[in-house]
């Protein structure tokens, strides 16, 4: 392995190793807040409160879905290039 294709490996390993907890954060805290936005909905007169926090918390998850994979994807090029098993 020449020393550019080490750097590749050890780069898609790096993004893997801080994408991923990054993600699951960004999973837990997007469901999180839908559940807050679902108790405003029921609790709250007005609607703009519950739109937002419910607008801000999809977009929220979707960001840790799309991190999250994107790990996955740099975890398989680092599996399949170093041959672990």
């Amino acid at each position: 392995m020449s020393n550019r294709e080490s750097a590749d490996v050890v780069r898609n390993y790096n993004t893997w190793k801080r994408l991923a907890p990054l993600g699951l954060l960004g999973v837990g805290l997007g469901a999180s807040l839908l559940g807050h936005a679902t108790l405003k909905k029921a609790t709250c007169d007005r609607t703009w409160p519950w739109v937002v926090t419910g607008t801000l918390s999809l977009v929220v998850l979707n960001a840790g879905l799309s991190m999250f994979g994107d790990a996955v994807k740099h975890r398989t090029i680092y599996e399949i290039r170093t041959g672990a098993d």
